[in-house]
């Protein structure tokens, strides 16, 4: 079992920037895909961004690309996920999910997840 656990979220205005967190606790991330997913109230949750196992290649949706950053740090059993030039319409609860066997024809999809956090807020005022 993995449990996933992200932080960093929080207000900011429009422009500016977070880092969100993924700690994960109970077994290695090695070998494990990671995604970073959102969900606006009233939304179905969305894909944001990807990287593969070794952190060889990341991948965004069109809504980030160039604005948001994915990594890891396997040593720290972390992910990261900064946020640059935020808008209004990034406010969502922001989740990390992490999935072994699957590769980016599929990465979009909830389901190719085992494991997800609790998300953590991220509000962009205007």
């Amino acid at each position: 079992q993995v449990q996933l656990v992200e932080s960093g979220g929080g207000l900011v205005q429009s422009g500016g920037s977070l880092r969100l967190s993924c700690a994960a606790s109970g077994r290695t991330l090695s070998g494990y895909a990671m995604g970073w997913f959102r969900q606006a109230p009233g939304k179905e949750r969305e894909f944001v961004a990807f990287i593969t196992w070794n952190a060889g290649n990341t991948y965004y949706s069109d809504s980030v690309k160039g604005r948001f950053a994915i990594s890891r740090d396997s040593a720290k059993n972390m992910v990261y996920l900064q946020l640059n030039t935020l808008r209004p319409e990034d406010t969502a609860v922001y989740y990390c999910a992490a999935g072994l066997n699957f590769g980016i024809s599929t990465m979009r999809l909830r389901n190719s997840y085992d494991y997800w956090g609790q998300g953590t807020q991220v509000t962009v005022s205007s």
